[in-house]
């Protein structure tokens, strides 16, 4: 009894002295655990994955939401799919950046990345443990996990793996997702989930599965062949995305969540998440793409559409196989047929080429996330306007670049010819006819072709001015294309629109010269393969800088809360009406998107000189006056006016002397002062005009401000003394100008008075007055600024002398235009209308449209025509004396 009392005693003592021996190893910690990585995995393995790293590009607008966390949260970075790869990711690239980084891989086995030290560390706990319990402790219900994000770590966390789902399904393993949820419930601070994702072929996904998706996986879920691969030949392709933060906190919040037990709030977590990742790639991706042939048997095999073709068929007295076949015809003069092989073609055809013509193409990179973060939630609809053949490529360009996918472009009908019809048609391009009118079943198969767009999820461009601006400003918003997608959206296609306000300037557009000719009358000359050939010649030029600005994106479902209208209920004639108010606010934010170009400025403060002739001092008074005003507004100046204003200004003035726009009065000057004289030549007005109505809009206000105070013919007015004719000018000139239909006349007003102070234009009587006096150098200033309106004020005056002329219905459309154009014409050579720039067939239609809808149709009319005439005459003598 006693030995063996000896031997239990050595026992223990030993046992007791393995104990602090293996304490000891263990550096006193029993916490080892395969999902914690150190980073220390020894030189050759950091050395590998450093390298494999430093290859991913890792955006700013990434880090930004990281460092927007609040810093006392508990950070979780969630995965779709598991990859190692991407956690040593972002544990090395976040470290780097002294960000919160993964240390804790929630279901990871890093065995393989542990030193040797570590390993054996955790060998020992491990069996220690299991010799006193019989059985192996987990990092789950021993607390580690939670208690390490507590003490600051952060974790990492996979979605959907098939081994995890079973442990989870089958065994009954912890979920991740579920301690998450439980340690949110039980803490105060937030618990922030960031779900991540590293996309590593940014094409989009096709139906079909290829020989090379089964072997090597497929872009949404490549393998680890083709992920390293891809990582070695063209990490330039590779896209490293984080969506916003999911707040645990405010998601259990959610009413319907906050009702759920703790494990089906898990389930609803990890589809929410998943939902997240897979709208974030998509945004980057785009959809999975069907072939032609598989779109068009969708659209035209769909119940409703099959029911509208037997319908049409036995109204027109048509067999169904011919409206059948009528149907599919226009399916295939629609449709695009997305390729992308071609697609890359095109972006390294138009690499070269934009290199060659332009000097540079400016963006502002947050613009464009901004845009990519609202593609994840619904299909864009980018609205850019229309100054150029080259919009259709440039926007699908940057895009591309940009990581995004090509969208589907709406392109006239007028440019299907080969081979630029088939070539476009693979960009993206789906082709649309001038006009609707007397083709009902062409209508409805177009209707459902935009449907089957945004119910796939592409984005699409359209522009919604119809055409081409040959005036360098907007011109009025078109309806049609605009109805056809809310209506879209209406019918369930899509849960949501977000239509983005663009914005794309040139220093000079290819097509200047063509424009002067249809402006002064010219016919439009058809797009043909022999006028693609000419065009060759533009690759010979220079044209400057090309300028992209992306407004905030609009929802159409928040813009019709808004509006409080149930657009299912609404007549056709206010269904009509509320599209074309969301027109003109489109084109309001690209208006107030514009980039303002030194050749505008100057070619504002050319054509705004009262006479033809003109000091280059003037000119540059001129120039100071519209900058500060700019500089008020804190508009969008050109990189170019930002650096070197002065420089830049002069520049473009020889610019124009080289162009012969201007000419020296006196040709023996080789110096150029501030009193070398200019004229303007007369056939270069109208191009001198298409540079100044690009940034005309911004000046709107103030030249309505500004002729309101002219015509009060007093050195001292109130405010309220301005908003009739305020009121008046806004709406006459409807078409030609966008508005904010958010502000009312009295803020317009009040803010440009602000501006007019600022320049001392005008001093206010006392500062509780509403009392301003006009100043000694005001007067003039103000007529620079009621200048901008001068030409238009003639176009409409000319168009007022055909209505007097001739009586209602004598002429309709284009004859009308022509016919005003050339009494304008008549006008113009026996000096009774000033500016040549006036006989603008875009102003005749404008105006011809709104007196018509405003009570003058011809010359019977004589009573409303005297009153408009009044007005205009008496506005164009106040700016001429």
């Amino acid at each position: 009894m006693e030995l063996f009392q000896k031997l239990k005693g050595v026992v223990v003592r030993f046992r007791l002295k393995l104990r602090s021996i293996i304490v000891c190893i263990l550096d006193n910690t029993y916490d080892y655990y395969l999902c914690f990585y150190p980073g220390n995995s020894g030189y050759f393995i950091k050395k590998l994955i450093k390298r494999l790293i430093t290859r991913l590009n890792f955006d700013d607008h990434n880090i930004e939401k990281i460092k927007k966390i609040d810093k006392d949260s508990i950070i979780v970075y969630a995965s779709k799919n598991k990859r190692v790869l991407d956690f040593l990711y972002f544990h090395t690239k976040l470290k780097s950046l002294d960000l919160p980084y993964p240390q804790i891989g929630f279901d990871f086995r890093f065995f393989f990345l542990m030193p040797v030290k570590r390993l054996f560390q955790f060998f020992l706990c491990h069996m220690d443990y299991f010799f006193h319990h019989f059985y192996f402790k987990d990092a789950y219900t021993t607390g580690y996990t939670t208690n390490e994000l507590l003490n600051g770590r952060s974790g990492f966390v996979c979605l959907i793996e098939e081994d995890d789902f079973y442990q989870r399904f089958i065994k009954s393993t912890p979920d991740p997702l579920f301690l998450l949820i439980e340690l949110q419930k039980s803490i105060d601070k937030s618990v922030m989930i960031i779900p991540e994702d590293i996309i590593y072929v940014t094409k989009p996904m096709r139906k079909d599965l290829s020989i090379a998706d089964i072997l090597f996986g497929t872009h949404e879920k490549p393998g680890k062949i083709k992920r390293l691969l891809t990582i070695l030949r063209r990490p330039e392709k590779i896209r490293v995305e984080l969506a916003d933060p999911v707040n645990l906190n405010e998601f259990l919040a959610i009413p319907e969540i906050e009702q759920l037990d703790s494990e089906f709030q898990t389930h609803r977590l990890r589809k929410h998440l998943v939902d997240i990742l897979n709208r974030q790639r998509k945004s980057i991706t785009g959809p999975v793409l069907k072939s032609r042939q598989e779109m068009t048997e969708d659209i035209l095999t769909r119940k409703s559409l099959r029911e509208y073709l037997a319908e049409y068929a036995s109204e027109n007295n048509l067999t169904l196989s011919k409206t059948h076949k009528k149907a599919a015809g226009y399916i295939k003069e629609i449709a695009a047929n997305y390729n992308l092989q071609i697609i890359n073609i095109i972006e390294r055809i138009l690499t070269w080429a934009f290199k060659n013509i332009f000097d540079d193409l400016v963006l502002n990179q947050e613009e464009i996330n901004r845009m990519r973060e609202k593609s994840t939630k619904a299909p864009l609809i980018l609205v850019p306007c229309h100054k150029s053949h080259l919009d259709y490529l440039l926007l699908p360009y940057v895009m591309f670049r940009n990581n995004m996918p090509c969208p589907h472009i709406a392109a006239g009908k007028n440019l299907s010819f080969w081979p630029l019809g088939p070539l476009f048609r693979r960009g993206g391009a789906f082709f649309i006819r001038r006009t609707f009118r007397g083709a009902p079943l062409y209508s409805k198969i177009f209707a459902a072709y935009l449907e089957k767009l945004l119910y796939e999820g592409f984005n699409i461009k359209i522009f919604i001015e119809g055409g081409r601006s040959r005036t360098g400003k907007l011109l009025a918003p078109k309806p049609g294309g605009l109805a056809m997608l809310i209506n879209a959206y209406n019918n369930g296609a899509c849960n949501d629109l977000y239509f983005v306000p663009i914005f794309i300037g040139y220093d000079r557009v290819l097509e200047e010269d063509a424009y002067l000719k249809e402006i002064e009358g010219g016919k439009k000359k058809p797009e043909t393969l022999k006028g693609l050939i000419h065009a060759r010649k533009f690759l010979k030029k220079k044209y400057g800088k090309v300028y992209m600005r992306f407004d905030e994106p609009l929802s159409i479902k928040d813009y019709i809360q808004k509006k409080n209208i149930d657009i299912s209920k609404a007549s056709s004639e206010e269904y009509i009406q509320f599209v074309k108010n969301f027109g003109y606010k489109l084109l309001h934010s690209i208006n107030t998107s514009a980039v303002i170009t030194p050749h505008g400025i100057i070619a504002s403060a050319v054509l705004n000189c009262s006479k033809n002739t003109f000091a280059k001092k003037q000119m540059i008074a001129r120039v100071n006056t519209y900058m500060n005003m700019l500089t008020f507004m804190n508009a969008e100046l050109s990189d170019t006016l930002l650096i070197d204003p002065d420089s830049t200004l002069n520049a473009v003035i020889n610019n124009f002397i080289s162009r012969n726009f201007i000419e020296l009065a006196d040709e023996d000057d080789t110096d150029i002062t501030d009193h070398t004289v200019f004229f303007v030549k007369d056939n270069k007005r109208a191009i001198l005009d298409y540079y100044k109505n690009s940034i005309t809009s911004v000046f709107i206000p103030f030249a309505y401000t500004a002729v309101a105070i002219l015509e009060t013919d007093r050195f001292q007015f109130f405010s309220s003394d301005l908003v009739v004719r305020y009121k008046f000018l806004e709406k006459i000139f409807t078409d030609e100008f966008s508005f904010d239909e958010e502000t009312t006349y009295e803020e317009d007003i009040s803010f440009c008075l602000k501006g007019f102070i600022n320049d001392g234009i005008l001093v206010p009587d006392s500062p509780e007055s509403d009392m301003f006096r006009i100043t000694s150098k005001g007067l003039k200033k103000l007529k620079w600024f009621a200048a901008f309106l001068q030409p238009f004020f003639e176009s409409y005056k000319t168009a007022l002398v055909y209505f007097e002329k001739y009586e209602a219905g004598k002429h309709e459309g284009k004859d009308r235009v022509k016919k005003i154009h050339s009494i304008g014409t008549k006008l113009y050579k026996g000096k009774i209308i000033t500016f040549k720039e006036s006989l603008s067939q875009v102003n005749y239609k404008n105006a011809a449209n709104y007196f018509t809808k405003n009570g003058v149709s011809g010359s019977e009319d004589h009573i409303q025509i005297e009153y408009y005439k009044n007005i205009l005459e008496r506005l164009i003598l106040l700016l001429t004396t």
